[in-house]
C-alpha cells in the first residue's frame, strides 16, 4: 500500500510466543485456536504469506486483513483483500488495518502487524445514506 503509516510489527511477540510454546510454556491449543469465524475470513479473504505454518510446518499461512474505523460505518470489522484496501484507502480519510496470519491445517494464528491507511483528509468518506424520514399518518 502506498499510504501506509503508523506501522507496527508484531513479529517479535510472534517470536517470543513460539519461542515459550517449544519451551513447553504454551501447549498446541494454547497458540493454534483460531475459531471458525477467522479461518472462513483466511479461506475468502486471506492472501498466501510467504512461509509456512511455524508450528505444524504443513501449510502455507494466509494473511488476512481487518479493518476498523468510525468512518467505515457497517464495513468495521470486517475482513479485506488487497484490492479492497486501495479502493477503501482512496474513499476515506482514516481506518486501522489489523493483518492476521492463520494456518488453515492447525488453527495457528497471530497478529502480524497493523497499520493505519487512508487520504488523511478530512471529509472524504463515502457518502452515507440517510435513514427516510417517517411519514406521520393524518388523523
Amino acid at each position: 500500500m502506498r499510504n501506509q503509516r503508523q506501522i507496527v510489527d508484531y513479529g517479535l511477540q510472534r517470536l517470543a510466543v513460539l519461542r515459550r510454546y517449544r519451551a513447553g510454556f504454551l501447549t498446541r491449543e494454547d497458540v493454534c485456536d483460531a475459531g471458525p469465524y477467522l479461518r472462513q475470513a483466511a479461506r475468502f479473504h486471506g492472501e498466501p504469506a510467504e512461509h509456512d505454518c511455524p508450528v505444524c510446518g504443513k501449510s502455507q499461512l494466509a494473511l488476512v486483513a481487518w479493518v476498523y474505523g468510525d468512518e467505515l460505518g457497517m464495513a468495521s470489522g470486517s475482513a479485506r483483500n488487497s484490492a479492497e484496501l486501495e479502493r477503501m484507502a482512496n474513499l476515506f480519510a482514516e481506518f486501522t488495518v489489523y493483518v492476521v496470519e492463520v494456518c488453515h491445517a492447525c488453527g495457528w494464528n497471530h497478529l502480524a502487524m497493523s497499520y493505519v491507511l487512508g487520504t488523511g483528509e478530512p471529509g472524504t468518506g463515502a457518502p452515507r445514506s440517510r435513514p427516510r424520514s417517517r411519514k406521520s399518518a393524518a388523523p
